[in-house]
């Protein structure tokens, strides 16, 4: 069946998560007086953000526990001593300051003018309600959407197969007439996959995947040949 609607995650996909989590720790540092070397600090950071979030997919940490442990375990990490009212403190920050930063992967304009005039988009993203919406319009790509599904307003996470049947029920869309694309292999495409849904995987860090039967791409414009 023809493709009708394509669903994109969006951090780590469109919108260049890490370089505006840098520039956002680059503010509240400041703003706090934190005397530590930014890049040590991301060093550790980046590793244990994911598996923080691996954790809070898998309901095994709560998300005031992920806000606060991800950056405990690091200011341990490289020996900086740091209240715990600070790091609440920076934790509240980061969420409160990270929307303001817009950075998106390259090709995200050309793709999605390209794509939008061809099918119906959407956003599943397993990031959380209150900033989400706020990130795509300080971007400038809410516009392009027609529904924004967040893990939250389920109350599952990708890669639970809820996620997605929800979204597709919202959306009005079959699984035969739609796509998943992200960044993740396990949540954005073996959550897919497990339902029936096909998915395109964004490698733009060219990780080795054991599973060679899944379609990736290295940059976004390179999904310009599938769709």
């Amino acid at each position: 069946m023809k493709i009708e609607h394509v669903f994109f995650d969006l951090d780590h996909t469109l919108w260049d998560f890490e370089k505006n989590s840098e520039l956002t720790f680059h503010k509240i540092f400041a703003d706090n007086g934190i005397a530590i070397t930014l890049q040590d600090f991301l060093e550790v950071y980046k590793p244990l953000n994911l598996e923080y979030w691996k954790l809070y997919r898998e309901e095994k940490i709560s998300k005031k526990a992920l806000r606060y442990e991800r950056l405990k375990k690091t200011f341990d990490a490289v020996n900086y001593t740091i209240s715990d009212d600070l790091i609440d403190k920076i934790a509240i920050e980061y969420i409160d300051n990270l929307a303001n930063f817009n950075h998106l992967f390259d090709g995200t304009f050309e793709l999605l003018d390209y794509l939008k005039e061809k099918y119906t988009l959407h956003i599943i993203t397993n990031g959380f309600e209150e900033i989400q919406s706020k990130k795509m319009m300080n971007s400038k790509i809410h516009h392009y959407f027609d529904k924004i599904i967040t893990s939250d307003s389920v109350g599952v996470k990708k890669p639970n197969p809820k996620v997605f049947n929800y979204a597709l029920e919202s959306a009005k869309a079959t699984k035969e007439s739609s796509i998943m694309i992200g960044d993740s292999l396990e949540a954005d495409v073996q959550g897919a996959l497990n339902i029936g849904l096909k998915a395109i995987h964004c490698n733009f860090n060219n990780t080795i995947s054991t599973n060679k039967n899944i379609l990736s791409v290295t940059s976004l414009l390179e999904l310009k040949q599938y769709l």
